[in-house]
């Protein structure tokens, strides 16, 4: 199934160089992450179309057949078309619609200088406090099965440091790890965004802007060999606050991206 989706098309070269497998069906992908079972979107589908009307049920059945044991529903649709109808169907089957937004940048805007330490991770300790910054972010939920996800999501993104694909950066004050992003290559001169996390006490004071240009300059810079990326990648919340920083650094608006999901239990009130 060839994926026309930029955000979609990143997402999962990220997850197959991290360790994911992608089946493909011909009409749609199977994405599984069989050491993080609990990763909505390393576990899902990825359709090529939306379906025929009336298929919506059909769709969502056919997830649970290829993941029977999960606690959640995450369908991706290879397009950012989809029909009041469909969308009403989805809902009607218990499923969120979101439709993100994916954005592009071949250079950044400097933002503004901000107090703290801006600097790549280095060592189990930082990449501890990684998952301690994660998890306190979704204090509904358990610590003990958060803290197994967010150590896991570790484990993958160091393997593509480890190779040489990216980094994660983080602005540290007074020690601590308080907000973190990562970029790593995705194909040939593309860089992509994974996880922009700020802890609730410190945003607002531009320590996002300031990981997301580092590590986005550390991109473009001395990724690829030191030749450096052409065009990174990032995708927002349409509706959400940080869709705002992104762009005054630089990013522009390049397509949407459709994604379905349905979550249980204490898992229901993440929003990434």
């Amino acid at each position: 199934m060839h994926v026309s989706s930029l955000g979609f098309r990143t997402d999962l070269a990220l997850l197959t160089a991290s360790g994911s497998i992608v089946e493909d069906r011909g009409t749609h992908l199977v994405v599984r992450s069989p050491d993080n079972p609990s990763y909505f979107w390393g576990n899902f589908i990825l359709l090529a179309q939306p379906p025929v009307p009336g298929g919506e049920r059909e769709v969502v059945g056919a997830f649970h057949t290829e993941f029977p044991l999960a606690d959640h529903v995450s369908i991706g649709i290879d397009t950012a078309d989809l029909s009041d109808d469909a969308r009403a169907a989805f809902e009607a089957a218990g499923m969120t619609v979101d439709v993100a937004t994916v954005l592009t940048a071949s250079a950044l805007v400097a933002p503004r200088e901000v107090e703290a330490e801006v600097r790549a991770l280095d060592g189990d300790e930082d990449w501890e406090a990684r998952a301690r910054l994660s998890q306190q972010l979704y204090p509904q939920t358990s610590e003990e099965a958060f803290m197994a996800f967010a150590r896991q999501k570790n484990v993958q993104e160091r393997r593509l440091v480890d190779a040489g694909r990216g980094q994660r950066f983080g602005a540290f004050v007074d020690g601590s790890l308080v907000s973190t992003a990562g970029a790593f290559v995705t194909e040939d001169g593309v860089a992509r965004f994974q996880s922009v996390e700020t802890h609730p006490d410190h945003r607002r004071q531009g320590l996002a802007a300031a990981v997301v240009h580092a590590v986005g300059q550390h991109a473009l810079d001395r990724l690829l060999d030191g030749a450096g990326v052409r065009t990174l990648v990032i995708v927002a919340d349409t509706d959400g606050e940080a869709i705002g920083i992104y762009r005054r650094l630089g990013f522009a608006d390049a397509e949407r991206q459709l994604m379905l999901e349905r979550r249980s239990g204490e898992w229901a009130s993440l929003d990434g």
